[in-house]
């Protein structure tokens, strides 16, 4: 399988970092590093996240990762990594499905 990431999972990501790294830059660092390679692994295991919940679809899957949902979904050979939410957050659909 092969991933792609979209522009705006990758802006949330690139914010997320951002304010991790306003008390420590290297931990900002860090954080972007292993949060790459937890998504890497849906390259051998696509099915591994859970179906997103607020869409119940098999094709809309999540991987949580500490307080943050990784928001993806299934294709033919392709995995699309949509967003990435902190927990609690609230999920817009429509950010998702666009």
């Amino acid at each position: 399988m092969k991933i792609i990431w979209s522009p705006l999972a990758v802006d949330r990501v690139a914010e997320i970092a951002e304010y991790i790294a306003q008390d420590s830059p290297n931990s900002a660092e860090k954080w972007v590093e292993s949060i790459f390679q937890v998504v890497e692994r849906l390259e051998k295991f696509p099915k591994s996240g859970r179906v997103v919940p607020e869409i119940k679809q098999d094709g809309f899957r999540e991987i949580i990762y500490g307080n943050y949902r990784i928001i993806y979904r299934l294709q033919t050979e392709i995995v699309s990594i949509l967003t990435v939410r902190h927990g609690r957050q609230i999920l817009p659909i429509d950010e998702i499905k666009a």
